[in-house]
């Protein structure tokens, strides 16, 4: 299986990511029914249970002079999700709820994780 950084789950790979955190029992891929990055019945909860804070970076600009396109891209996550208490573990993503399964993730399985190829896009 092929590693990806945490920061860069999206889609099925986030959400195959979190049920493993979860400890769903998943083989090569996922149901239907694991949607914890885009449906807040699923992952709400986790948000909950694991205190992690939300927030909205309205001040964040991106500025090619100031920073390295590639640790930096202009890539639209502007929210930021943190476990409670530990901003430096913090995890931006386009929508909150991808922002707070990023932190959620990171937190359990690293910044780094292996995905099932199937799943990258």
């Amino acid at each position: 299986m092929p590693k990806i950084k945490t920061s860069e789950l999206t889609g099925a790979a986030l959400d195959w990511a979190v049920a493993k955190c979860e400890g769903v029992k998943l083989k090569y891929g996922l149901t239907d029914d694991e949607r914890y990055s885009t449906d807040w019945s699923q992952g709400g909860p986790i948000i909950e249970r694991e205190f992690i804070s939300l927030d909205y970076d309205k001040d964040w600009v991106y500025d090619p002079s100031n920073v390295d396109p590639d640790d930096e891209p202009d890539n639209g996550d502007r929210w930021i999700a943190w476990p409670l208490g530990d901003e430096t573990k913090s995890q931006y993503g386009p929508t909150p709820l991808i922002a707070a399964m990023r932190c959620y993730t990171a937190s359990k399985l690293g910044d780094e994780v292996e995905v099932p190829k199937g799943l990258l896009a």
